[in-house]
């Protein structure tokens, strides 16, 4: 398994401006890529990254001189990577490739045989050795690097081809429920409140978003302010990340089976009044680690569909209410007078159609995410699950 540790650098001065030096390099080459691309596209020639990658080595050394300043895979990687973008647009599972601009996603490229590390200190081409802030995590063959900055800080992606160890089996499942009041609903009553740090800041990043406007253009004033701009942005999704991994990191601690739904993030986040609050929570960055972690520690994701109604539904006897408003927080069975919080009840109904979905398809081995399309399970009253209380959680 391949396993990418990031870690923060401490360059010098003169090393923090090669290292923008060569993500100028590798943003030039992508930029003169796809110019080239489009042009010979449009003109109807058969055109790859292979054939543009050779015209390029033919003429960078007489017409961009500079480049060679740099590690050699800032200005070759590009022509792999465009490559893929092309194809994942062409297989309409990403947008048509656009031009890079100066600051923003500045990165780099390093092969595993370009660079060591020794320590807390990675030697690159042409750069040299600089600190890192820690050492490295993971045992295991180096494949590559990526070295990318956020903000005003510099880091290092290594990625490791590494053999984890699976945690030791344990007979607890879970369902869980995402939520904007109440991000993290587990079937067993558990809560977990998200940070919100974009509402949390907000105001502070409108007022730094109005100073910068207002700074000229190509001033020394306006390059500090953008700096100050990047800071709070980096902060505000560094808290949101902190807060995702630790709470997914004890759901597959803890938890051989989670259930979770298969929820349409990309078409609720077009309702502009529910897409801020949506993206501050992180309901897919949520997903996509706790499947990775399952994979990794041997843990097992059970998706349901999007379309099983576990909001409507009873979780004590099974019956379906036909309508519940987004204002009403308990839900109230008019069949059997159950009365649960309707996240914890959505919570529970999750659990088990996910547990049945799994029953139904058979064993599944450790590590995996199974997607289920099962609907909610009918229950005789009387016959929920231990430990589910008919008293309101919070």
């Amino acid at each position: 398994m391949i396993l990418a540790h990031r870690i923060a650098l401490d360059p010098t001065v003169e090393q923090s401006i090669a290292l923008s030096r060569a993500c100028g390099v590798a943003r030039h080459t992508w930029n003169w890529a796809l110019a080239q691309w489009n042009k010979k596209y449009e003109a109807g020639e058969n055109v790859t990254a292979n054939s543009l990658k050779l015209e390029w080595n033919r003429i960078k050394h007489a017409q961009f001189p500079w480049v060679s300043e740099s590690p050699k895979d800032a200005n070759q990687q590009p022509f792999a990577n465009l490559n893929t973008a092309f194809q994942r647009f062409f297989k309409k599972k990403a947008k048509r490739p656009t031009w890079k601009r100066k600051g923003e996603h500045d990165s780099f490229y390093v092969s595993n045989d370009k660079f060591r590390v020794d320590g807390a200190t990675v030697r690159l081409p042409v750069i040299g050795s600089v600190r890192m802030r820690e050492e490295r995590r993971f045992v295991g063959k180096i494949t590559a690097a990526t070295v990318s900055r956020t903000a005003d800080r510099w880091f290092l992606a290594i990625q490791v081809e590494t053999d984890i160890a699976h945690l030791e089996p344990t007979d607890k499942t879970i369902g869980i429920d995402l939520g904007l009041k109440t991000a993290v609903v587990c079937s067993d009553g558990q809560t977990c409140d998200a940070p919100k740090p974009l509402k949390a800041n907000l105001k502070r990043l409108h007022r730094r978003s109005r100073q910068h406007s207002r700074k000229q253009r190509k001033s020394s004033n306006r390059k500090k302010s953008q700096r100050r701009l990047a800071r709070l942005h980096a902060r505000i999704s560094n808290i949101r990340r902190d807060w995702t991994h630790k709470v997914t990191s004890k759901l597959i601690h803890e938890n051989q089976v989670i259930c979770m739904e298969d929820l349409n993030v990309k078409g609720m986040t077009a309702n502009r009044k529910l897409a801020r609050a949506i993206s501050d929570v992180g309901w897919y960055e949520f997903r996509r680690q706790l499947e990775y972690k399952a994979e990794v520690y041997g843990r097992t994701v059970s998706v349901i569909s999007r379309w099983l109604p576990s909001t409507k539904t009873c979780s004590n006897c099974g019956c379906k209410t036909d309508t519940i408003s987004l204002s009403t927080r308990v839900y109230h069975c008019d069949h059997c007078g159950f009365e649960i919080d309707r996240d914890l009840n959505a919570a529970i109904n999750i659990h088990t159609a996910g547990l049945a979905g799994i029953n139904a398809c058979g064993p599944e081995g450790s590590g995996s995410v199974r997607k289920s399309r099962t609907k909610p399970c009918r229950v005789e009253a009387g016959t929920r699950p231990r430990g589910h209380s008919r008293a309101l959680t919070n």
